[in-house]
């Protein structure tokens, strides 16, 4: 599938490709999607669409605490109201142990907020673009050493198979203080939310995007703290901007950088 978007800005980006080595290998010049305008509504709007996307409805059983005989004593009893059974205890009212819920959840309550399909994609490059601003990326707390954003690598970064490989050639590119920073501010989660799976909160770090999923190097890299790994087909704007703030640490192979070009065509007025 094949995006037209029209270029409203005619400022050209630079950037430069970066060897395994962190050495400059050639200079060039970023495609037009990197020079769309940076639209913070829409990029809030797309998240929240695909965050609401992922939400399981739920629901309770209809019969949940109407399942008792109780009925009223009516007055002069001195006591409310309310259905009881033989003994006196109360049962069925919200307001009573064991008796339902006044409003429970209910599975056909609408959790998804949708959005037009172009206006999701335009969020999309808008966050891409946002990935080339220092300032923005400075902003959402990632730190770095790296001269200038995006961080594009040559396709041998794609070929590394070790862990301590990774980091090794993330050190030399200027961005694994962003790693340490996620490892040091990885918590426990406050609340019930630590008994069910998710005990830990991580923070995000880097976004590293490769031409394939058959590339070794996610392997490498997908126990390192907050790091996530997309490629050109399936890159979103959960990847992007997580929390709908755009801006986010990002390396590019330069096949992927290829693939997003011939994927997204910006055409100049």
């Amino acid at each position: 599938m094949r995006t037209v978007f029209t270029l409203s800005l005619s400022e050209e980006r630079k950037a430069v490709v970066r060897g395994l080595d962190g050495g400059v290998v050639e200079e060039i010049e970023l495609p037009p999607i990197f020079r769309l305008p940076i639209r913070k509504d829409l990029i809030r709007r797309a998240f929240h669409s695909a965050h609401t996307a992922r939400l399981q409805p739920k629901g309770r059983d209809p019969m949940a605490g109407n399942r008792r005989a109780g009925e009223s004593w009516g007055i002069g009893h001195s006591v409310a109201r309310v259905p009881r059974l033989d003994n006196g205890r109360a049962v069925l009212a919200p307001n009573v142990r064991g008796g339902r819920l006044a409003h429970p959840p209910r599975v056909e309550k609408v959790l998804h907020e949708r959005i037009n399909k172009k206006e999701r994609i335009k969020a999309i490059l808008s966050a891409l673009s946002a990935t080339a601003i220092p300032e923005l990326v400075r902003a959402r707390g990632h730190r770095f050493s790296a001269e200038s954003l995006p961080v594009i690598v040559v396709d041998d970064f794609e070929k590394i198979e070790k862990t301590a490989k990774a980091k090794e050639v993330l050190m030399k590119l200027g961005v694994w203080e962003d790693v340490e920073r996620a490892k040091e501010k990885t918590r426990v989660r406050a609340g019930k939310g630590k008994m069910r799976g998710r005990r830990y909160v991580e923070p995000r770090s880097i976004l590293i995007v490769v031409s394939s999923y058959d590339s070794p190097v996610i392997k490498a890299v997908r126990n390192l703290p907050g790091v996530d790994v997309a490629t050109p087909d399936n890159l979103s704007i959960l990847h992007l901007a997580p929390g709908g703030e755009p801006g986010r640490l990002t390396i590019i192979t330069s096949s992927a950088l290829e693939k997003l070009s011939e994927k997204y065509e910006v055409v100049t007025p």
